[in-house]
């Protein structure tokens, strides 16, 4: 099979490597779109030089086998079921996996190609092989939205662990792709006004587009939209901490969703904590009981407009080069390759 491989800077190349051989409890999917998301991003401009390295992670194909021992097993996606695809090598044997926690798995994630080439999903491919517990059905929903399975699932995540619910009035900081998804996400879930909060008029007025009560810069945020019930900060910038607490009002929950600067320090009041009974709280990747409740929102087709709104542009394996290059140099929301 065809898979690519980043070898350095803004440097990808096609190789041969041995097509994967499903075990008794594996599926072998064909590829047919992967998104590149910002990983994929930072190891192709070099800000995270890993190298050489197979890359892409939020993965959907088709089904072309199913091992013995599991294929008998109802639930499991059968040959030419199209399916989306969980890429976490989840232990199941630290204290993490052991409490329920698996996305905070303490097992290194990845793997190895068979010349040693680093292996961080391998979804830049013809074909994958994965635990068939990992595969997703989605239906006769479009490749193109069975590929954002992952980044719903690490929504769905975000949403379960801040208790978001029907009434809830939400506002989101970032108006980028995970924001739009939380966006989607909290409108279908019934929430009473979801606000985003963006430093791009563009993104700002595109969020309105799809269904934003309103939109905000982050210096007017208060003042337009008032206090909210949960704020999910899934750009990770100076001041959006800051900006979160400032909107919440009694009782309220800040969602951490965004990866912040590792430097990057913010004083919080614990006395406001305290006395306004407030949550700020971390989530990070996903859990099994979020993708599956992401994989049957993509079936369902509830959320199809959303998620075609944020297809910027699609490309065939054989054009990965360009297609890392828009995604890693113009604002984009998902560029997705595969077939």
């Amino acid at each position: 099979m065809k898979i690519a491989v980043i070898t350095a800077a803004e440097q990808v190349e096609l190789r041969d490597e041995p097509d994967p051989v499903p075990g008794p409890q594996d599926v072998l999917v064909k590829i047919g779109a992967c998104g590149l998301c910002t990983m994929e991003r930072r190891l192709y401009l070099g800000t995270k030089p890993i190298y050489p390295v197979a890359a892409g992670h939020e993965v959907a194909g088709e089904v072309v086998a199913v091992g013995s021992q599991v294929a008998v097993l109802p639930g499991v996606p059968q040959v030419g079921d199209t399916v989306t695809l969980d890429l976490l090598t989840r232990c199941g044997t630290c204290t993490s996996c052991r409490r329920g926690r698996s996305a905070l798995c303490k097992q290194p994630q990845g793997g190895a190609l068979t010349d040693g080439t680093i292996s961080m999903g391998a979804g830049l491919a013809q074909l994958v092989k994965v635990p068939a517990a990992q595969a997703f059905g989605t239906g006769s929903a479009p490749l193109r939205h069975a590929a954002m399975g992952e980044p719903l699932a690490c929504v769905t995540h975000s949403a379960r662990l801040g208790g978001l619910r029907a009434g809830d009035r939400v506002a989101v900081v970032g108006a980028g792709y995970m924001g739009r998804l939380h966006l989607a996400l909290a409108k279908l879930r019934g929430a009473a006004s979801v606000g985003l909060i963006d430093i791009s008029e563009a993104r700002l007025s595109e969020a309105h587009e799809a269904g934003a009560d309103w939109t905000s810069t982050p210096e007017e945020a208060v003042a337009t939209g008032g206090k909210q019930d949960l704020v999910f900060v899934t750009a990770g910038a100076p001041g959006a901490l800051e900006t979160a607490v400032a909107m919440c009002d009694d009782g309220g929950t800040v969602v951490l969703f965004g990866a912040f600067p590792k430097e990057l320090s913010e004083g919080l009041s614990p006395d406001l904590i305290h006395h306004h009974e407030l949550t700020v709280l971390g989530v990070f990747s996903h859990e099994p009981q979020d993708w599956t409740e992401a994989a049957a929102l993509i079936a369902s087709g509830r959320l199809g407009a959303d998620l075609d709104a944020l297809v910027t542009a699609e490309f065939p394996l054989t054009e990965v080069d360009e297609a890392l290059r828009l995604a890693a140099k113009s604002p984009v929301y998902r560029v997705l390759v595969g077939g």
